[in-house]
């Protein structure tokens, strides 16, 4: 018989704590390997937390709504086959190891926080949790929140869970409407990126748009509005401001003539998305030139620690996606540089959607060494992005747009209408200087201006 700890497990790059939701099981409840021992929330995914073994739950160290640290110890699971139960004392305080002692931690610029949710309603002034999943399965079904909150949650203190707004959804098909034993009320609105909210409060309080959280609960003085910003976006605050705190920004920019590549997707779009049930966007076709940048400039992935440079020779390539709140989140491709055009397109289009559906596994976020990010989805010509620690580059592509040019040839200059990007990198100028990060830019750029027009997919 031996004793086995359960450990909060690393859950995404720049990710230190997560927040527990619901325990599924207690101190003297048997478990099987696999099987949901309780669910966790960051500022980016909800996650279950399976057992690593089969046995019995002899302690449970954290309460929930506890913020507990990565790689910390969760719980101890008894395995053998003479099973003896420890029951979790309930006057003793639950052990909570520092930072210090779990040896899992991943080293980020910023600290904890310590922010947890209030779920306990009052009579006088209800509220409700809504995990970032459940909200944005909501979201993609076109779930009210006048539905949402009509559900009947089956979740700790009556929240909603996934299976439940899975269940509701599922009825609504069937029946071919709106469920109505749930009282979904007349011409509500659909649950949009302005009404997705960790908290709805009501009477008091109420929800006011912000297109960069979830919902803020608005605090109104006179001609002023008090914004509280949601736990994701405090957290976001703190790594741009941590980022640019750490890294020695520099942004270089260039022109890009794109026609040859515009042209060529606009002809193979069609067939290919008949052939393999997918769309091509721009976003592999830009990752296929920066891999082939990288190759040449390696030290563009890489890190910092301490004195030393950290090349990372595995080239992970994050790619900046929108969530339904409005927030952003970087799913990474693994390995990018081994896949080719159509299995980056394949794989851009799985992370983007599973960012959307709230479906993106911890893993799906882990490990980047080069950032991507196509600021040009909302209308910007340029921008200068801020570093994702702990790496040492991040490139952004503005709108694609026609703009006359002028054309030199052999025999004089023209003026012709050109599909025309405009590129940017930040980078840090501790270890990249001027020259290697205008360099590099300018290699990304002969490889898009080069693109093969006649190249197969």
């Amino acid at each position: 018989m031996s004793v086995v700890d359960l450990i909060m497990p690393k859950l995404g790059e720049g990710i230190i704590e997560a927040t527990i939701i619901k325990w599924h099981k207690q101190p003297g409840d048997t478990i099987k390997e696999d099987e949901t021992v309780l669910d966790i929330a960051t500022d980016k995914v909800d996650s279950e937390v399976p057992s690593t073994a089969e046995g019995i739950i002899e302690e449970i160290y954290y309460k929930e709504n506890d913020v507990v640290p990565i790689g910390a110890v969760l719980a101890k699971i008894k395995v053998g086959t003479n099973y003896t139960v420890t029951e979790f004392p309930q006057s003793a305080q639950p052990f909570k190891p520092t930072y210090e002692e779990a040896s899992l931690i991943e080293e980020v610029p910023y600290q904890p926080s310590h922010v947890m949710f209030d779920s306990k309603p009052t009579d006088s002034n209800k509220v409700k949790f809504y995990s970032p999943l459940v909200l944005n399965i909501a979201a993609s079904e076109n779930v009210t929140m006048s539905e949402l909150e009509s559900i009947p949650g089956t979740g700790q203190d009556g929240r909603v869970s996934k299976k439940d707004i899975l269940n509701y959804i599922s009825g609504r098909r069937n029946t071919g409407s709106n469920n109505t034993s749930y009282a979904a009320v007349e011409n509500s609105q659909p649950l949009t990126n302005n009404h997705h909210a960790a908290t709805v409060q009501q009477p008091v309080q109420q929800p006011v748009v912000n297109n960069n959280a979830q919902v803020a609960t608005v605090y109104s003085t006179g001609n002023t509005e008090i914004i509280e910003m949601d736990r994701m976006r405090k957290l976001i605050a703190r790594n741009m401001v941590d980022s640019l705190h750490t890294s020695a920004h520099v942004t270089s920019f260039a022109e890009c003539d794109v026609s040859g590549m515009v042209a060529w997707r606009e002809r193979k779009k069609h067939d290919y998305e008949r052939r393999e049930g997918e769309k091509i966007t721009y976003t592999p076709l830009i990752i296929e030139a920066i891999i082939k940048a990288i190759k040449k400039y390696p030290l563009l992935s890489s890190s910092i620690e301490g004195d030393k440079i950290i090349i990372k020779k595995d080239l992970n390539i994050g790619m900046a996606t929108a969530l339904p709140t409005g927030n952003l989140i970087v799913p990474v491709i693994k390995n990018a540089d081994q896949l080719n055009l159509s299995g980056l397109t394949k794989k851009v289009n799985s992370l983007a959607n599973a960012a959307r559906t709230g479906t993106l596994k911890p893993d799906d976020t882990t490990g980047g060494t080069f950032t991507f990010t196509n600021i040009g989805t909302f209308g910007s010509t340029m921008g200068a992005p801020i570093i994702n620690q702990p790496q040492v580059a991040i490139l952004a592509v503005g709108v694609i747009k026609k703009r006359p040019v002028v054309i030199e040839t052999p025999t004089g200059d023209s003026i012709a209408i050109r599909h025309i990007m405009y590129i940017s990198m930040s980078y840090d100028h501790r270890i990249i200087d001027g020259a290697l990060g205008s360099t590099f830019l300018n290699a990304v750029v002969k490889e898009l201006e080069g693109f093969d027009i006649n190249r197969n997919i």
